[in-house]
Parts: structure tokens; C-alpha cells; sequence
């Protein structure tokens, strides 16, 4: 059986692998190092759409992809699409970071952390107020793994959780579960809101100006999803006439975010870099459930994390 590794990781995975198996290396311009023709499986790494086709154009036998990414609205490329092939993804490999990062957000925000940064840099003993996180309500919208990683963690907090999916059902650590729009219902109620929905033909632009205008004023907000799932638009808008407190955007529609962007200059908008997923400990998790999936893979057993190619997720 033939795989196609990218060369980034392929010597971690490699020795790990069955001993009838061979592999053939791709570079993060796509070049293969072999023939691929009678490659099954392609594990792509963090490339544009046209490596990711240029591959599957010298790998017509591949009928399995994955990619390290748990978002896929990038991947499924129109040949993606066409192929009879299954797309698995690394959804729950990011749960744990990316669920630290939003409370790191909640609390920064809860606690005026900044101000206590700037103060410090000043040399300035500040009066200094604070809230808690405690009995305040968090909605988040798109409960999957990383949602529940979140809810888990706020919960722990003490906070009120509510959640959306497209699926409803019961949650660990969320009060109350909701499906497809009705999270707007719940917008002037919360205190927190925190969007980690999937980015697909129903999603894009959904948190619009009418979801913005119906947040408290004091309402925070974070998206660490996609940014075209926001009306950017709106949000400028909603931070500088004060329809919101704020918000933490690690995610925009355009990446990095150019240095003339107005994002720069909006009032109270914690920026960061498409981050939270970052820690030491990814290429650990990524490999092991890869090799999880190639040992199901060989048995002819369901495989872990299949996408849904139509939904998009």
C-alpha cells in the first residue's frame, strides 16, 4: 500500500509505520519525490488549493485524504469534490488549546488585563476594576468538539453556558442547547459570545449588523472560526459606535491582516495572529490520530473524523 507524506512530518510518521507499506514524499510546492500513481492515501499538509489538486492530478488512486487542519472549507477544492474519495479531518486535536485561549479571553477581558499592562509600562500604580467571570452567561455558537472543550472549561468557571449545533442534544456543561439560528434569540442575554461554527455556504456572514445590534452593550466578543463567518462591516461598526464592549478576533477574511487594515485602530479589539490552535503538542496528537485512522483504514473500519462533503464540515 502507498501513502504520500508530506515532508514536513514524514519522519515522525514514517518509523511508525506498517512494514508493506511505502511512501512517497511531497514538498510544500507539491513535488513528489516518486511515482503516486497507485498511492491510496495523501496526508496534506498546510498548502495552497493548487498543491493540494496538483497532487491529487498525480494520485488518481487516492481515496483517502487528510488534512491537519479541523476546518475544511479550504480543502474541499471542486476536485475534492468530484473524487470519490473520504476527507478526514484533525477536529478535537484543537480542542484543548484553542479552549484555553478563549477563557485566556474571557478572563483578559473580565479583568481588564490590558489596562494593568499599560499601567505597568507607565510605572503607574493604577486604581483598578474588575469583574468576574462567575454567573455571567456565555453563548457559544457551534458547539463541536472545540465548542465543548470551551463549555467544559467555563462551566468550571461557574459561568452560565449556552450553546447552538446543527443537531441539538444534550451537552456536558451547557445549560441550554439550541439548533440552527436560534443562538440569535439568545444574543441579548448573553454576557460572553464566542463563535467557533464551521465556515460553509450557510454560515458565511452570519453574525451580521441585525446579531451585533442585538448583543448587550456590554456583551464581549471572540470568533476564533473563520472571519468570513462575520459581517467585518458590521463588526467595525459595532465597536466604534459602542454596540459591544469589545471582542478578541483571532480570525479574519483576509490573512495576516494587512497593515493598513482598520482593525488595527478599533476600540477595545483584541487582536491575535490565527493562533489558538498553537501548541507543542499538535504534532503529537495529529500523528496519533493518523495512525489510529490508517490502522481502520487497513481493517476496513469506519475512520475517525469523517467530513460530510456536502455540509462542509
Amino acid at each position: 500500500m502507498q501513502i504520500i507524506l508530506p515532508v514536513q512530518i514524514a519522519s515522525s510518521i514514517e518509523p511508525l509505520l506498517p512494514p508493506d507499506m511505502t511512501v512517497v514524499h511531497v514538498d510544500a510546492d507539491g513535488k513528489l519525490d516518486g511515482d503516486a500513481s497507485e498511492a491510496e492515501i495523501y496526508f496534506r499538509w498546510w498548502t495552497p488549493n493548487a498543491v493540494l489538486n496538483q497532487v491529487l492530478l498525480a494520485a488518481p488512486r487516492v481515496r483517502w485524504l487528510h488534512t491537519p487542519s479541523a476546518g475544511v472549507d479550504h480543502v474541499l477544492t471542486p476536485l475534492v469534490l468530484e473524487r470519490d474519495l473520504t476527507v478526514t479531518n484533525n477536529a478535537g486535536v484543537h480542542a484543548i488549546p484553542m479552549a484555553e485561549f478563549v477563557l485566556g479571553y474571557l478572563l483578559s477581558h473580565a479583568k481588564s488585563l490590558p489596562a494593568l499592562h499599560i499601567a505597568q509600562a507607565e510605572n503607574r500604580w493604577a486604581n483598578h476594576k474588575a469583574n468576574e467571570l462567575y454567573e455571567k452567561t456565555l453563548l457559544i455558537i457551534g458547539l463541536g468538539g472545540i465548542g465543548e472543550a470551551v463549555a467544559t472549561r467555563a462551566a468550571a468557571f461557574g459561568m452560565r453556558v449556552w450553546g447552538s449545533r446543527r443537531t441539538p442534544r444534550p451537552t456536558a456543561g451547557v445549560e441550554r442547547v439550541v439548533g440552527a439560528n436560534a443562538w440569535r434569540e439568545l444574543l441579548p442575554d448573553a454576557d460572553y459570545v464566542v463563535l467557533i461554527a464551521p465556515l460553509t455556504e450557510e454560515t458565511r456572514g452570519m453574525v451580521d449588523e441585525a446579531a451585533f445590534r442585538s448583543m448587550k452593550r456590554s456583551a464581549y466578543f471572540v470568533n476564533v472560526a473563520r472571519g468570513a463567518i462575520v459581517d467585518e462591516a458590521a463588526l467595525l461598526r459595532a465597536l466604534h459606535e459602542g454596540w459591544i464592549a469589545g471582542a478578541a478576533i483571532d480570525t479574519f477574511e483576509e490573512e495576516p491582516l494587512p497593515p493598513d487594515s482598520p482593525f488595527w485602530q478599533a476600540p477595545n479589539l483584541f487582536i491575535t495572529p490565527h493562533t489558538t490552535s498553537s501548541s507543542p503538542r499538535m504534532r503529537e496528537r495529529t500523528i496519533a490520530l493518523f495512525l489510529e485512522n490508517l490502522r481502520r483504514y487497513r481493517n476496513h473500519e469506519p475512520l475517525l473524523n469523517v467530513v460530510d462533503k456536502e455540509a462542509g464540515y
